[in-house]
């Protein structure tokens, strides 16, 4: 099977090799928009099927896109985004009425995002030093849609009314993931090491159980996912300067103060005027 599937990997590297990356690039953003658009013409109870289906698509057109110096856990944390936040806009989207004054603006937004998110992997794929402002605003870049994806989920997740035990253990296994994501390109190795999967963990389990406490909170849908997105990126963005030895007073106290206002609007929302 590993044979058979290095075999392919090169039949299509040595066809794909002579297009120009930027051309790859520009090629896999516009087939994923079509595909993301032709999918808001369906009913999304009878739709499930795109989902599946964009896994399979933006996986491929992510290794059209890189192509060379793809090695080992890069063969995950590369691909993971992309399909990722992918799947986040496409359920996302169906949370509005679905018209083309809501579809438009979607459609622009997801191939900007998607080509500026493949830019940013091939800047993590090409492996360039981290001392340079290009890694920092890749990095900084990732770090965003990684945001606007947990948003994207946690919208959807919670718009479906669950028990808070279920909201609690789907918030920790999408967590889990994008901070798994977010700390190996911290060093970019190309394979996991434990405390990678440490701080994940650390970071899953208190997003978990916040989601559970709040769901007992008549929080609005859409507030509940903002409090889930800010302690996410708070924790992340701490642990993320721990890593990078970065971790300083002024900058504990940034994420610190966000959190803090975002948690102080969120709960005087609960008011009943």
């Amino acid at each position: 099977m590993k044979g058979a599937l290095k075999n392919l990997s090169q039949f299509f590297f040595k066809r794909f090799i002579k297009i120009n990356k930027k051309v790859r690039i520009i090629i896999s953003t516009a087939v994923m928009s079509f595909i993301m658009l032709s999918s808001t013409f369906f009913f999304f109870d009878k739709a499930w099927f795109f989902i599946v289906f964009f896994i399979v698509l933006v996986y491929f057109l992510t290794y059209f896109s890189l192509l060379e110096g793809i090695e080992k856990i890069e063969w995950l944390t590369l691909f993971f985004m992309p399909i990722i936040f992918t799947i986040s806009c496409y359920l996302f989207f169906f949370l509005f009425p679905v018209r083309w004054l809501s579809r438009l603006p979607f459609i622009v937004f997801y191939t900007v995002s998607i080509y500026g998110l493949l830019r940013t992997l091939n800047i993590f794929n090409v492996g360039v030093e981290k001392n340079l402002q290009l890694y920092r605003a890749a990095f900084s870049i990732n770090y965003l849609f990684q945001t606007i994806t947990l948003f994207f989920l946690s919208n959807f997740l919670f718009s479906l009314k669950l028990d808070p035990l279920s909201n609690g253990g789907l918030i920790f296994i999408i967590v889990l993931l994008l901070s798994i994501n977010i700390f190996w390109s911290v060093k970019l190795d190309l394979k996991f090491n434990k405390g990678i999967i440490k701080y994940g963990l650390l970071v899953a389990i208190v997003l978990a159980e916040e989601t559970i406490s709040f769901s007992f909170f008549s929080f609005e849908t859409s507030i509940l996912a903002l409090l889930s997105t800010v302690t996410y990126y708070s924790l992340t963005g701490l642990t993320y300067a721990f890593l990078d030895e970065r971790f300083f007073k002024e900058i504990i106290r940034e994420y610190l103060i966000i959190l803090f206002f975002v948690f102080l609007i969120s709960f005087i929302t609960l008011i009943r005027w």
